[in-house]
């Protein structure tokens, strides 16, 4: 049976990674993604999931991150790896059409500026918020995990979650070993409004890869 056929059994985690990286390989270093389809009602509030995760194996990237702090902050922000770090400048420089960043963390005490800027972050996921950790008072934490490859997730409208979990090139333990801690973290945020089945349908892929369902 090819691969591809393969993968549209539900396997367990450990056997959808072998699989997975029995397809042809990329000049590039693929990036592998969970995809997971949750029975919750993405219109109420108290059935949203978002966050963020430090991966126990890491992902396989950093990230550009800025940081919207006081001054007397600027330096440490930019010494925890911020590439770009200011407040009221800062929200007139992104509101001019600069987006060259992967993650925003802010400060609470600038939100009051950077609260201005939903128009510009908030399609591209970039708005900082206290769910997933980007408005924060330990801005120095917040940014060196962050550009260290943390990765935030949340759910869409159809209650699908999307997460990076590492690269093609990570040995089977390791993409295993992400997966594994990812799918328990969702599994322990079911919302106490979700009643019967919480996780519906979950697979993983790689940037050029047929997805494989997994079975959780």
């Amino acid at each position: 049976m090819e691969i591809a056929e393969k993968g549209k059994e539900a396997q367990s985690i450990q056997n959808a990674v072998k699989l997975l990286k029995k397809y042809p390989t990329t000049k590039f270093d693929q990036t592998v993604e969970i995809a997971i389809h949750l029975s919750i009602d993405p219109r109420q509030a108290d059935q949203q999931l978002r966050g963020s995760v430090s991966m126990p194996k890491g992902v396989g990237r950093s990230a550009r991150v800025i940081c919207f702090c006081p001054t007397d902050k600027e330096d440490a922000a930019k010494a925890a790896g911020a590439i770009e770090v200011g407040s009221e400048e800062l929200v007139k420089k992104i509101e001019g059409g600069w987006l060259d960043f992967d993650v925003a963390i802010a400060s609470p005490d600038m939100m009051r500026f950077v609260g201005k800027l939903g128009r510009q972050l908030g399609p591209k996921g970039l708005m900082p918020s206290p769910k997933a950790g980007t408005v924060t008072p330990d801005i120095e934490s917040a940014v060196a995990d962050f550009a260290a490859g943390k990765v935030e997730y949340r759910n869409d409208d159809g209650g699908n979650i999307h997460c990076i979990v590492g690269k093609m090139s990570f040995s089977e333990e390791d993409l295993t070993e992400n997966l594994n801690f990812f799918v328990n973290l969702i599994s322990k945020a079911r919302p106490a409004a979700v009643k019967g089945e919480f996780i519906k349908n979950c697979s993983i892929s790689g940037t050029m890869t047929p997805s494989v369902k997994v079975a959780v």
